[in-house]
This record gives structure tokens, sequence and C-alpha cells, in this order.
């Protein structure tokens, strides 16, 4: 069995949703001074690779330590979708029927990361939301959301607002965001994503991993 990390490395500056927490990853304790080592580290519960619980975009929803831990162990279908220009939308005829619990769309908008571009990704339409909650389907993104991320180079045909996170998390459906490396990985792959245990949270970091033959 091969496993290969799909996590975005949490380091101070790295991208961040707009108006998000930013990240800062700074020494407390150190070698010299105190004969020991501990980092200080500040972020927001969507700080890269990360889970949405249903409480992130719904008044009733469910928090991310109310599932059990089993739930973050995923047998994964790619929807592959590189070769999109910035803000192209994915629609339904991207995507596979599939037995699969999470569909992973594989945009490459990872090679993006840390520049502003990122933040102009190929986005689902609400039709393709639609789709992904008819077949049971999670999704997880190598980008920084399945939804337009706000940016002056919006359309103005665009979907505004989170019509895909409405859809999936209103319906207890889980969005995994920032995932990269998807290009290593067979098109069916186990994912663990197992996120940190934050009380009433709304999401939380992950170490996403693919398991395969």
């Amino acid at each position: 069995m091969q496993a290969h990390d799909l996590t975005q490395t949490v380091k101070s500056g790295m991208p961040v949703y707009p108006h998000d927490p930013e990240v800062s990853v700074e020494e407390h304790a150190t070698m010299p001074e105190d004969g020991y080592r501990v980092m200080r580290l500040d972020c927001g519960s969507h700080t890269g690779t990360h889970v949405d619980a249903p409480s992130h975009t719904e008044s009733d929803g469910a928090t991310i330590d109310e599932f059990p831990v089993d739930r973050f162990a995923l047998d994964a279908a790619v929807a592959d979708c590189r070769g999109l220009d910035s803000r192209s939308p994915i629609g339904p005829d991207h995507l596979p029927v599939t037995d699969a619990d999470v569909l992973v769309v594989r945009t490459g908008w990872d090679a993006h990361w840390g520049d502003a571009i990122y933040r102009n990704h190929p986005y689902l339409t609400p039709a393709a939301a639609d789709f992904c909650l008819e077949q049971g389907y999670d999704v997880a993104v190598d980008a920084l959301n399945p939804d337009p991320t706000p940016t002056p180079s919006a359309a103005p045909d665009e979907p505004a607002g989170f019509p895909v996170h409405h859809t999936l998390l209103g319906n207890d459906h889980l969005i995994f965001e920032n995932l990269t490396n998807l290009e290593a990985v067979p098109d069916r792959f186990e994912l663990l994503a197992f996120p940190l245990k934050v009380g009433a949270g709304d999401g939380a970091p992950v170490r996403a991993v693919a398991r395969y033959e």
C-alpha cells in the first residue's frame, strides 16, 4: 500500500481566503534559551488544506467535532478538470457518475499556490453541486474554494455567495479545500483527511493523504 501527501504546508504568509485570519508560525521557545522548542501557531479554522463542517455556512449545521472519525476516511474518485482557464465554470458534464464517497476535483490550480491568480480558480456551478448531492458525494478541490472566490477579475454572471457550500454543507456533506499533488495519484484511492478535533468547530486543518495499491 502506498501513501501520498496531498497537504499544503502550514507556514507564515500562506494563502488564505479573503478576510480570513492570516497565518503566523513563530518560535515561542528555543533550544538555546529554553532547552526545548515550541512554535506559536496563529491561524483560522480554514487554514491550508482543511475540511468545512456544515456549521461553516449553515446556522444549524453540525460542527466538526460532532462527526465520527470514520467520516474522514473516504473512497475517492478523481474528476479530471485540468486545462481550464481561470474562473472557468465546472458543470455536471465535467463530473463522473461512480460509487465513490468523495469526488476529488483535480483542476491543477495548486500549481498557482502563493500567486495572486490562485484566487481566480475554476469553480463548481450550482448545477454541479446538485449533481454531487444527487450522487451522494462529498467534494474535495485542489483550489481555494468550490464556489467562485471574490476578486476584481470576477465576471458579473458568476454565482454570488456560497451556493455550492449551501447545497453540500446544508445536507451534511463535507467539503475539503486546498488539496495539492493530485497529479501523482491514481483516479481511485482512499482519501484520509482527519481534522483537528476543534470543539464547536466550523472546520479544521487536515493532513490529507491518498492511500492506494
